[in-house]
């Protein structure tokens, strides 16, 4: 997954005060004439298929390495949804507001809902392991996983005291399988590879932590609110913070092929690092729109934005 960002908790603050209510089961997602334009939230690939998800259930599709779009035949939603994740070219599910947890089997044509959370959650992640495997994370410290390809789905507790209410943003996973969740106020939560429990990272600075990657060099990447990015060398026992060059809130983030590192957030930031993480250098596109996802394709970076389809980063 180092060429694909999909963000956790862009609107996290607005889902969590007001996620969406349950919508009836027989609504369909809005058919848009101009479907690329909608917000997008999140990108992921399905083999060769680029597949993106966002308001009101659209669900994007790219045969074509992103150069064009079309939406999706049937998404049974128009809830918010805010995540993806595959485990293969077929097998894929998104998740979002109401609590709502979509599955595909066709590479993302066709959704069904294969779950309902509750129409208070707002979900924000999603990662499956494999096709049956899976955990999803969202607001106020909700969390489940799935052994069954999303048919049943137990709670987890991931915090405890007064860390059990932490909004959880992201999913990732280190080169040793250990499974990591980035959360607000400065705090992470890891689950060792085989271990059932999670244990609280806290970290040096108490921004919140919208996402976060394991680099090709063994280094683990976190990054959120105010421009803060973060850097562990040890698998996670200390962290040190990366002057980034913006007080933006950084929403995304990849690992290109040649092992560039970039960064991007809000009112149009662009954080790139050439260096595997030490150092990066800020930019601002001109338009200013506020990244979502970013996703590499064809041998280019690509961005979604609140305003749809951002086009290509150079």
């Amino acid at each position: 997954m180092r060429r694909l960002a999909c963000l956790a908790g862009l609107l996290a603050a607005a889902v969590a005060a007001a996620p969406d209510t349950a919508a009836p089961r027989g609504e369909t997602a809005y058919r848009a004439p101009h479907a690329t334009r909608a917000p997008m939230l999140a990108v992921a690939r399905a083999g060769a298929r680029l597949v993106a998800a966002g308001d009101f259930g659209s669900v994007l599709l790219s045969d074509d390495e992103g150069r064009s779009w079309r939406q999706a035949a049937k998404v049974p939603t128009r809830l918010t949804l805010t995540a993806l994740s595959f485990a293969d070219a077929r097998n894929g599910w998104a998740v979002g507001h109401g609590g709502i947890v979509l599955a595909t089997r066709d590479g993302g044509e066709n959704w069904e809902r294969r779950h309902d959370a509750g129409s208070d959650v707002a979900l924000f992640a999603v990662r499956f392991s494999d096709a049956r495997h899976g955990v999803a994370v969202g607001a106020f410290g909700f969390a489940m996983e799935t052994a069954d390809a999303g048919a049943n789905w137990r709670r987890l507790e991931v915090g405890r005291g007064e860390l059990a209410d932490r909004h959880l943003y992201a999913l990732f996973l280190d080169r040793n399988g250990n499974l990591w969740i980035t959360a607000e106020s400065g705090t992470l939560f890891r689950r060792e590879a085989g271990s059932g429990a999670f244990a609280a990272v806290s970290l040096p600075a108490r921004a919140s932590m919208w996402g976060g990657l394991a680099l090709a060099d063994g280094g683990l990447l976190v990054w959120g609110m105010r421009g803060r990015i973060l850097r562990s060398d040890d698998g996670g026992r200390n962290w040190n913070e990366m002057a980034s060059g913006t007080r933006q809130a950084l929403t995304a983030g990849v690992q290109l092929a040649g092992g560039e590192i970039v960064l991007a957030g809000l009112g149009g930031v662009v954080v790139r690092s050439r260096d595997g993480g030490r150092g990066f250098a800020a930019e601002t596109r001109p338009e200013r729109q506020s990244h979502t996802a970013l996703f590499e394709a064809g041998g280019a970076l690509h961005t979604f934005t609140l305003a749809g389809l951002g086009g290509g980063i150079h």
